[in-house]
């Protein structure tokens, strides 16, 4: 078992991350020889960090017979189809999609390309009837200023947490660049009832083969409260303890949540982090509700999440106000 990294730590292996991603997108996006011109895109995306979509556009008078999308990082080499198209008076265009694979699936199994972490190089190779073969990368333009939108434009793999993007090299090339999620306890759902919230979530690149325990910790002085937790491999469901969260102190508290190692430290706050949304807090509304507990007593809770997607609970005993 790895023991949880001292925040020093964690912050040399972030700059040494960054650092080799830097020297990566460097290396890549060098352009010689026959490579030097890049072809315009029509489109390139990525959807959820699975689903690669690309068209560019052919150069004038270049009649092609067939035309891959090679996708390379050192030795390792991906090939994807591209299907010559004409669409009128816009010229030809080389199209194809794949769906790309990650840490979750096995090395050789069937499917798209399998992308472990780091920088992609993009390469659109074509051959004529004539057998010549020609190699370009794809160009993009510096990234312009996106209008805000309540969805991000990158993604990560709602499952692995693995965010795939397309980024711009100095040189103009388009590359893909892969970034591992780092540990995470992603919330499922919550489920209100009459007498109380039940909260479904799973472990995210966390290993699931640990005993983990989950704990409810008040906001404004750092008061914890343990949570019962059911496990079912990386899955669980928590029941809040509403009456010992109210009952910790008089008057309206807000509640965070949190999973932690019962031996090793490693502890992750409970929220909704696999997603495109902007701002959770606004595109998931919550109401307030009212919760009649076994022992008779009403707590008012308001189960949300915040801005940046962590899950809380403003909780408050209404008992003496309703009597």
């Amino acid at each position: 078992m790895t023991p949880a990294l001292p925040p020093a730590a964690r912050r040399l292996v972030a700059t040494a991350r960054t650092t080799r991603f830097r020297a990566e997108r460097a290396a890549a996006g060098r352009v010689s020889g026959g490579a030097r011109t890049l072809l315009a895109p029509v489109h390139l995306s990525i959807r959820d960090s699975r689903t690669l979509n690309v068209a560019v556009a052919a150069l004038p008078g270049e009649e092609a017979g067939r035309a891959q999308l090679i996708v390379s990082r050192g030795r390792r080499r991906f090939r994807v189809p591209l299907t010559l198209e004409h669409h009128g008076h816009d010229g030809p265009l080389f199209t194809g999609t794949t769906t790309l694979r990650d840490v979750r699936h096995e090395e050789g199994a069937p499917g798209g390309p399998r992308l472990g972490e780091g920088v992609w190089r993009l390469t659109v190779v074509t051959a004529d009837a004539r057998g010549r073969v020609r190699r370009r990368g794809i160009g993009i333009d510096a990234d312009p200023e996106l209008p805000s939108t309540p969805t991000l434009q990158h993604a990560p793999d709602p499952r692995t947490g693995t965010l795939i993007r397309v980024v711009r090299c100095r040189s103009g090339r388009a590359v893909l660049q892969v970034t591992r999620s780092r540990p995470r306890a992603e919330l499922v759902r919550f489920v209100p009832g009459g007498d109380g919230i039940v909260v479904h979530g799973r472990l995210v690149m966390a290993g699931a083969s640990r005993r983990w325990r989950a704990k409810a910790v008040r906001r404004r002085d750092g008061v914890t409260m343990p949570v019962g937790a059911v496990w079912d491999g990386a899955e669980f469901s928590l029941r809040l303890p509403l009456k010992e969260m109210a009952g910790a102190s008089p008057g309206q508290w807000v509640w965070d949540f949190h999973v932690e190692a019962e031996t090793s430290g490693a502890s992750f706050p409970l929220g909704r982090w696999l997603s495109d949304v902007r701002d959770p807090s606004a595109a998931y509304p919550t109401p307030f509700r009212v919760f009649a507990l076994p022992d008779g007593s009403l707590v008012r809770a308001h189960a949300h999440f915040t801005k940046s997607g962590a899950f809380g609970l403003t909780c408050w005993d209404i008992s003496k106000e309703t009597s």
